[in-house]
């Protein structure tokens, strides 16, 4: 999993609240566990003027030239400004993949869904919760300023705006440490491989005919 340590990047709106799983990324999309390659496909309703299928060229899509992220100016964007309940609906996992995909390290909103939220640090990507109020003010300011940029700083737990002003955030000390280090379940894991296998070698030792019934 990547690491987060510092991220800067352009912000991008996802004006609307009560965004679900499922408009993130449409259930036909969910065929697949490769974890990569729903970038294309992220809020492919929103995205695209067809329906769209599995394996479809997207670039011949017609596109839904109302959308922002289709707009030029968020081309490229890595942070993405949203509403409050962010991510409800299902569980999928695909959610934050096809977000990832696209290129987003980090979703500001007011709210999320739990599970969404959980899956976010799962992957590598930072969901940051602030006020309403706060949020609504980024979203002026991004308007406002094409090539809006925001700056997160996870180790001291503040987004910085362009003109310096450092807004805190909280975030569960394990979750932060984790993503810092790049760590998802499996790495977590892999830190202990040292002692993993010295069990499992105490345990052929002591009980051989389990592991000789296993080929």
């Amino acid at each position: 999993m990547k690491a987060f340590t510092v991220h800067k990047g352009l912000a991008a709106p996802m004006d609307r609240a009560n965004v679900d799983t499922d408009l993130i990324i449409p259930k036909q999309f969910l065929k697949s566990i490769k974890r990569t390659g729903f970038g294309p496909n992220l809020f492919d309703e929103l995205r695209y003027l067809d329906e769209g299928a599995p394996g479809q060229d997207c670039s011949t899509r017609p596109v839904n030239e109302e959308f922002p992220l289709n707009f030029p100016r968020y081309k490229g964007a890595s942070v993405l400004l949203a509403r409050e309940n962010f991510g409800c609906g299902s569980s999928r996992e695909h959610a934050p993949w096809a977000l990832e995909d696209y290129g987003f390290r980090s979703v500001i909103a007011p709210s999320f869904a739990d599970i969404f939220f959980n899956n976010c640090f799962k992957n590598g990507m930072l969901p940051i919760v602030l006020d309403e109020k706060i949020v609504d003010q980024l979203f002026e300011e991004m308007y406002a300023n094409e090539g809006y940029e925001l700056t997160i700083d996870l180790e001291n737990q503040k987004v910085v705006k362009p003109n310096g002003d450092e807004i805190p955030f909280e975030v569960d000390s394990f979750r932060k440490h984790c993503l810092l280090n790049g760590l998802d379940d499996i790495g977590l894991t892999l830190q202990d491989a040292d002692a993993i296998r010295a069990y499992e070698e105490k345990r052929r030792a002591s009980a051989p005919w389990l592991f000789d019934a296993v080929k």
